[in-house]
C-alpha cells in the first residue's frame, strides 16, 4: 500500500516553495488536502490527492532547472525581509520562474548563489554531506600570519560554536588589507565573518566564487545564468 510522501516535500518538489517554507505555510492555514485545511505538515499524500495552495491547485512538477546568480552587496536572500531590505529575488528577471536560493549569502556579501526551481534539488545541494567545497576571496584587515591560516584545518571553536576544516590561504598582502582564499564544506551563519573577526582580522569583502563544480566566473553583479544540472541528478531526473 502507497503511504504517499509528506505534504511539505510534495510542495518543495513542484518548486512552489522550500521544504521549510511548505511547514510555515500548513501552519498558517494556507494548504488544504481534498477540501480540508490543513494544520500539521506530518501529513502524507498521494497523486489520488488534491493539493491546493493559497486557493490555487498546487503546480505539476517541472523540470528541475539550475541557474547561476551573482548576487551583489546589499541584498538579503530571502523572498521576503521583515525589515523591508530588498531581496535578491526582487532582482531577478521576470522571465525566471519562481525560484529558490541553494544556501545564503549574508547582506555584506556577494558572488554566487545558485538558484533552482526544485526545492528538493535546493536542499540536496546545501547539504554538507553532499560534500561540495565553498570556496571565497576574502579581504580581511590586519596583517596576517599564514601559519595561523594553516591551523584552521583542525577546525576551530568561537563563542562556544565549533566550525569544522577550513582551507585558508594568503594570496597577498597589500598594506592594512590582505587577500585570502578561504575554502569549506558546511558554511554556517556568517563562520568566515565571526572566524577571523575572532583571529583579529575582521572581513571588509566577501566574495563566493565557487560552489561544488560552479564558478562565478565572467558573471556579472545581477547577472543570471542558466547551467546544466550535476550529473547525478542528472541521470535522476531521467
Amino acid at each position: 500500500m502507497n503511504k504517499g510522501e509528506r505534504i511539505a516535500k510534495v510542495m518543495a518538489r513542484a518548486g512552489l516553495c522550500s521544504r521549510r517554507e511548505a511547514e510555515t505555510w500548513i501552519h498558517e492555514g494556507r494548504v488544504s488536502v481534498d477540501g480540508a485545511v490543513l494544520d500539521s505538515p506530518a501529513f502524507c499524500v498521494t497523486s489520488e490527492n488534491h493539493i491546493v495552495v493559497d486557493g490555487k491547485p498546487l503546480p505539476q512538477k517541472t523540470p528541475s532547472r539550475l541557474w547561476l546568480y551573482y548576487k551583489p552587496k546589499g541584498l538579503v536572500t530571502s523572498h521576503k525581509d521583515e525589515l523591508g531590505r530588498p531581496t535578491l529575488f526582487e532582482t531577478l528577471p521576470k522571465n525566471l520562474p519562481r525560484v529558490i536560493s541553494v544556501g545564503r549569502l549574508d547582506l555584506n556579501s556577494e558572488g554566487l548563489i545558485l538558484l533552482t526551481n526544485d526545492g528538493e534539488l535546493a536542499r540536496h545541494l546545501e547539504l554538507p554531506s553532499t560534500g561540495w567545497v565553498r570556496t571565497y576571496r576574502v579581504r580581511v584587515h590586519g596583517r596576517v600570519d599564514p601559519q595561523t591560516l594553516k591551523t584552521l584545518k583542525k577546525g576551530i571553536t568561537v563563542e562556544g560554536i565549533h566550525y569544522g576544516s577550513i582551507t585558508a590561504t594568503l594570496e597577498r598582502q597589500q598594506g592594512d588589507n590582505a587577500w585570502l582564499l578561504v575554502s569549506l564544506k558546511e558554511g554556517k551563519n556568517r563562520e568566515i565573518r565571526r572566524i577571523f573577526e575572532h583571529l583579529g582580522w575582521p572581513v571588509n569583502r566577501l566574495i563566493r566564487t565557487h560552489y561544488g563544480p560552479y564558478e562565478l566566473g565572467t558573471l556579472n553583479p545581477d547577472e543570471v545564468k542558466a547551467v546544466a544540472l550535476p550529473p547525478d541528478v542528472e541521470k535522476k531526473e531521467r
